[in-house]
């Protein structure tokens, strides 16, 4: 099983959101994550959708969204030739001789810390997936309060 990127090039109109998890619902395929903003045209939205599948389901999946009324275009990201990228925001207890070495990690993998409190610290890091979960790797050995994640999202490098 794989997991694969589709951008999904949609009318922005209410409702298709609601439509294309439905079809992933009535099929019984998982969404991994999911997100969706609008283009540099406000007619159009695009939508990320992380799927988990072999080349058979992917294939099924993307025929299936290709047939709704309100999708214009559905593009398969490879790796090696797209560009993905997630945003991470987690709050971390710390104390204060915690607070210098987690101040030394975010520097290295070019995060910023974007809140302070007296005993903890929220940070925001966005990148690739592999170098997100390097960065919760190294901070297993503290608290995580709370944690979210936007999902990935990404283009084609090429133009089309």
């Amino acid at each position: 099983m794989n997991k694969k990127v589709l951008s999904v090039l949609v009318d922005n109109t209410s409702g298709v959101l609601n439509r294309v998890a439905g079809l992933f619902s009535r099929r019984g395929y998982n969404i991994d994550s999911l997100t969706v903003g609008e283009t540099e045209n406000p007619k159009y939205s695009r939508m990320t959708i992380v799927v988990t599948g072999d080349d058979d389901i992917i294939e099924q999946i993307i025929k299936q969204i290709s047939k709704l009324e309100d999708i214009k275009k559905v593009d398969l990201l490879e790796p090696t030739s797209s560009v993905t990228r997630e945003l991470i925001l987690v709050k971390v207890k710390t104390n204060a001789t915690q607070r210098q070495q987690i101040y030394a990690m975010t520097e290295i993998f070019r995060a910023n810390i974007v809140n302070v409190e007296k005993d903890s610290l929220m940070i925001e890091i966005i990148g690739s997936q592999s170098k997100l979960q390097a960065f919760l790797t190294l901070l297993e050995d503290y608290e995580i309060l709370e944690l979210v994640r936007t999902g990935i999202t990404g283009l084609a490098r090429e133009t089309k």
